[in-house]
């Protein structure tokens, strides 16, 4: 039975006060002198490709994650590429992902040679399961990319135990996040579940750079060295060649840049989740279904993700409020145009994908948002249901 949450009444601030989805400005503004300094250390040293600081920051981030290698990366979205390669994925193979999920996580299936199969997804966790993934699962499956979407936390150790297949943990949106080992009852991070993990240090993520950039982590010393290969032309030294690999390498200034913010992620990281207790405490959901933290977990929500069969007219009302909230996948992705080649004869059924994209909503979470934004937000959420 839900605990009764007494609704916070109407406040003037709910008309007055301007709540922004994303808010990265005030968590960085009191690291600006720091950021000045790295960023001029990396001119000075005029070192500016596969330098000292991502050096560092690789060996920094890997400690951080719990995992022995970290590599970067030019972006999030070659990771899943290059990590994919890494495992040996190609022509003829097939990669189970989600389709609720960032364009992205598919995308980078097929550059490998690979056909995408979607999965679908948990209705009140939101991500893969292992039942959902090996639903899709065929003989020529070769790996799954398990997204930990909005920043909760997919059951990697029970779809590997299902599946016997390796996993890519997409981990764009799940930096700070934490779960339980189940066979441990040990502290563990996204990042360090998988065979690989990827992710993405776009400026809005739960860490993010000055630009694009993304990482690579793994345990697994053979995987972390293909990983190296291939970001760097297939090779080693640009002078022996041994793949087809990419041109995609985390910048210095851009590790400067991720080596300063790194140790306030666990700070941002726990705001960020309780802000999922603020939103209850406020009534939020007493007016629209909130989301649920997976067992053993607790995320650090990169999107605070609500369902509402009104969430379009939710939006709407909300961004007259100035309140920032917005869909981000109504259309999921084995719907989108360009992966229709890839659907077998008679389409997919994922039905619980297809209830979450037509519900969910995107509502403001930061690492910095305050009680009286909370407060605002459900107020406002409040007043639209109430057609006020």
């Amino acid at each position: 039975m839900r605990a009764h949450v007494r609704r916070r009444t109407t406040t003037p601030y709910a008309w007055t006060m301007s709540v922004p989805l994303f808010d990265t400005a005030t968590a960085l503004e009191p690291l600006r002198p720091q950021l000045h300094d790295a960023l001029l250390r990396v001119a000075n040293d005029g070192r500016f490709i596969l330098g000292p600081e991502v050096e560092a920051f690789e060996r920094e981030f890997a400690d951080w994650i719990g995992t022995r290698h970290a590599v970067g990366v030019a972006n999030g979205t070659d990771a899943i590429v290059i990590a994919l390669r890494a495992l040996g994925v190609g022509p003829g193979d097939e990669v189970v992902v989600p389709s609720f999920t960032f364009w992205a996580s598919a995308e980078a299936i097929p550059p490998t040679g690979a056909t995408p199969v979607f999965c679908d997804v948990d209705p009140d966790t939101m991500c893969v399961t292992a039942e959902t993934v090996a639903a899709a699962v065929t003989p020529r499956t070769k790996a799954i990319v398990a997204v930990h979407l909005f920043g909760n936390v997919a059951p990697i150790a029970e779809i590997r135990a299902r599946t016997g297949l390796p996993v890519v943990e997409d981990a764009a949106q799940a930096a700070g996040s934490t779960t339980i080992r189940a066979e441990s009852g040990a502290l563990a991070r996204p990042g360090a579940l998988g065979d690989l993990a990827t992710f993405s240090f776009y400026p809005s993520k739960n860490l993010g750079c000055f630009g694009d950039g993304g990482a690579v982590t793994t345990a697994d010393a053979n995987l972390a060295e293909r990983v190296r290969t291939l970001r760097f032309h297939g090779s080693a030294d640009k002078v022996d060649y041994v793949d087809i690999g990419y041109n995609s390498r985390l910048d210095e200034l851009q590790a400067a840049v991720l080596r300063v913010l790194l140790p306030h992620l666990p700070a941002w990281a726990t705001h960020r989740a309780r802000t999922h207790e603020r939103y209850r405490n406020a009534g939020l959901g007493e007016l629209v279904t909130l989301p649920v933290p997976a067992p053993g977990s607790t995320a650090a929500w990169h999107l605070y993700v609500v369902r509402s069969d009104r969430a379009d007219e939710l939006a709407a009302g909300l961004r007259v409020r100035g309140i920032g909230a917005r869909p981000y996948y109504r259309t999921p992705v084995h719907r989108q145009p360009p992966m229709a080649r890839y659907l077998p004869d008679g389409g997919v059924s994922l039905p619980v994908t297809e209830e979450l994209a037509r519900t969910h909503l995107a509502l403001p979470v930061s690492a910095t948002i305050t009680d009286q934004q909370v407060g605002a937000v459900v107020d406002g959420v409040a007043a639209v249901l109430a057609g006020r």
